[in-house]
């Protein structure tokens, strides 16, 4: 150094413009002086390193006929011991490799340097090289003085294999030095599994003279028992022949890491990620280059995660990523995004085809099932793919769109991949809009019962009606619930909503009771979802709503379906019990449709069938539908049950379910689901609807007769 605030530094650039903008880059860096020698040639810039004292050295890749590998190796040859950053024209992962591999401090990107990153990486690599200089030697022993407070001291006895642990180094790792016995095993045992391998072959390096220091980068134990990333450098001493009397360096906390890699399975993380993905961008924008990215979600993980426990799941988590990477060409990236999603980065594509055959080999590597400690444990991923084009300017947005993809393939039936179209980031904004205003109609009460009406067949009476909600947007009119409900089931709205529901036909069943005395005792049937029927309380929810409304539980039906029942049989018994005892009755909604077996049903609290209108539809032309709702019909009576038929549409269908014995009935012959108004005026007319329609089917009747 020329003094505590300049330093000398060689500058290697054999083309002029690019020497006069690194230079100028250089100037712009506040707080010290920079005295720069220019050399153009490898010859150049070797003889001035012999000769002259130089702080650092900036090496262009390119040198006429040579390259910044060939004056690395040069250098360390010679036993230089200056450091040298690499400068080059364009992002290389396989050149960058090779340049740090021939001890090169850093590695940059002329396109992407600023005053600021150049800065950084000048002052990282000064610190550490001063970190490393060696004191005088008394009686053969090598310390190493370390210029910040974050570095620990190890100083490694080759000859008699004891090493010292200064209580900084102890201090990184968690312990006091005297927890630590004085012993290479006492640091290697501690080093992360996974980069024990890689720390042995950095050290091998430096010992052998093929790396000028030894530099390791890698996870350590902490006695909190999580692995904390941390960085060692060292130096070895040898005598006249050249061999190693002892190796001494610091070890540096590397806390940032946490933000660049994932602590649980050491990939990277969405950071780096994203700034890697940075640098396909850049070079697609200098060259014909294409690239994709993968998103990746493990299908079934939560499951798995709940029945086996956290433990489990991390355990899985890095198997997933270890056969990710296992799975992935030299030179592509696998992130961690966070839980159990993950990022692939795929570089140099010839087209679609490439990132579609690669999504299928990561899904084949997880077929196989994952061994977590003797339970066996099975999934697969649902992956989503953006490839690279014009239109994505951003690496967070060609992420967003891979990810959104994703969620098509989910939807597809999983184990699947997706290729991102445009109409998809569409789709997407148009249901956070939706979500929105969701949160919007909540708040705002834009909600609205419309209720269908439900006739008993054999007294021909009004029995009960469904009821059904809508939302009155004020600037689309009536939303269908077709297309809010999904996206309230996903993102957790449809509980305040369903409660609503729930709230808003006891009240009124209230004033029907009040108001209509004089009909027959009504019923208000209301729809659940998966997610209300699955909470826990849901029963005190019900009591309470009960309480509040002074609705009588009689009064009350819900609905669930079959595929709510069979997902968590467990759950449904309970549940289902817990509102039995209320008095509330059960209904299961679109019977026939799902995969519930007799013996669910007969041992479930269950009070209703409700046949799904798909059946109703075809009783006219399908003579094998007709047995079907026969069977239904059938089987709820055997089993202590009604049967609804929803959907009636036609006199000849009813007349069918009349001559079947169905108990109940509702459809459009009989009524749309109404508003409350001209519900309650069709309510005054009592039982006119279905008293018309019995009396056309027995009139029909009567002539077949004859």
């Amino acid at each position: 150094m020329l003094g505590k605030n300049s330093l000398r530094l060689l500058l290697v650039e054999d083309d002029e413009d690019d020497y006069i903008l690194t230079s100028d880059l250089l100037g712009e860096i506040c707080g010290i002086t920079i005295a720069i020698t220019w050399a153009t040639t490898l010859d150049a810039a070797l003889d001035k390193l012999q000769t002259e004292p130089f702080d650092i050295c900036l090496s262009d890749f390119q040198l006429g006929q040579d390259t910044g590998l060939d004056l690395l190796k040069s250098a360390a040859a010679q036993g230089l011991t200056v450091p040298i950053i690499m400068l080059t024209g364009q992002s290389d992962r396989e050149t960058d490799l090779a340049a740090m591999a021939a001890g090169a401090a850093d590695y940059l990107v002329k396109a992407d340097i600023s005053p600021t990153m150049l800065e950084r990486a000048i002052r990282y690599t000064l610190n550490h090289t001063h970190t490393l200089g060696a004191l005088q030697e008394k009686e053969q022993q090598y310390a190493l003085v370390a210029q910040a407070v974050n570095d620990g001291i190890w100083d490694w006895n080759w000859q008699t294999q004891q090493i010292y642990f200064s209580p900084r180094w102890s201090a990184i790792i968690g312990h006091a030095p005297a927890d630590l016995q004085p012993s290479p095993e006492e640091w290697l045992r501690r080093i992360h599994p996974e980069d024990q391998a890689r720390f042995k072959t950095e050290l091998e390096e430096h010992l052998s003279g093929y790396k000028a220091t030894f530099r390791s980068e890698y996870r350590i134990h902490h006695k909190d028992g999580s692995y904390r990333w941390v960085l060692s450098h060292g130096l070895a001493v040898r005598d006249a022949q050249g061999q190693v009397l002892r190796i001494a360096g610091s070890q540096t906390d590397l806390t940032h890491h946490v933000a660049l890699f994932d602590q649980l399975t050491g990939l990277p993380s969405r950071v780096l990620f994203l700034d890697q993905l940075k640098r396909s961008f850049n070079r697609a924008e200098r060259q014909a280059y294409q690239f994709a990215v993968l998103f990746l979600d493990c299908d079934r993980f939560k499951s798995i995660n709940d029945s086996l426990g956290h433990a489990m799941g991390d355990q899985l988590l890095v198997q997933v990523a270890q056969r990710l990477e296992a799975s992935l060409r030299p030179g592509d990236i696998v992130a961690r995004l966070g839980g159990d999603e993950f990022a692939i980065l795929l570089e140099n594509l010839t087209g679609i085809q490439d990132a579609e055959h690669i999504a299928t080999r990561l899904n084949q590597s997880l077929t196989q099932p994952f061994d977590l400690e003797g339970h066996m444990a099975y999934i697969s991923g649902s992956i989503g793919i953006a490839l690279r084009d014009p239109q994505t300017q951003r690496p967070e947005d060609l992420l967003r769109d891979a990810d959104t993809a994703m969620y098509r393939a989910k939807a597809a039936g999983k184990s699947q991949y997706a290729i991102f179209e445009h109409t998809m980031h569409e789709q997407a904004q148009k249901i956070l809009q939706t979500e929105i205003d969701l949160r919007h109609a909540i708040s705002e009460q834009q909600f609205q019962l419309f209720y269908q009406p439900i006739y008993c067949l054999k007294t021909q009476t009004l029995t009960g009606v469904e009821a059904l909600i809508r939302w009155n947007h004020p600037e689309r009119g009536m939303v269908s619930p077709a297309e809010f409900i999904p996206i309230a089931e996903e993102t957790g709205l449809i509980l305040p909503i369903g409660q609503w529901v729930i709230q808003e036909a006891c009240h009124q069943m209230i004033h029907w009771m009040r108001d209509f005395s004089t009909l027959p005792p009504l019923t208000v049937s209301v729809n659940l979802s998966a997610r209300q029927f699955s909470q826990p309380d849901f029963a005190d929810q019900i009591q309470a709503v009960l309480a509040s409304t002074g609705c009588p539980p009689k009064r009350l039906k819900l609905e669930i379906t079959e595929t709510m029942i069979i997902e968590n049989q467990a759950v449904a018994v309970q549940v289902l019990t817990q509102l039995q005892a209320l008095g509330i009755q059960i209904q299961v909604d679109d019977f026939g449709t799902g995969y519930s077996s007799l013996s669910v049903l007969h041992n479930l609290p269950l009070n209703t069938l409700k046949i799904d209108l798909s059946f109703i539809r075809l009783l006219e032309t399908d003579p094998d539908n007709a047995e079907i709702v026969k069977v239904i019909i059938t089987l709820a009576h055997n089993l202590g049950m009604t049967a609804i038929a929803e959907g009636v549409e036609t006199q000849a269908q009813l007349l069918q379910l009349k001559t079947l014995d169905c108990d109940f009935v509702q459809g459009y012959l009989f009524a749309k689901p109404l508003p409350l108004p001209e519900l309650e005026q069709l309510m005054t007319t009592s039982n006119a609807a279905i008293q018309s329609k019995a009396y056309a089917v027995s009139s029909v009747s009567a002539v077949e007769q004859v």
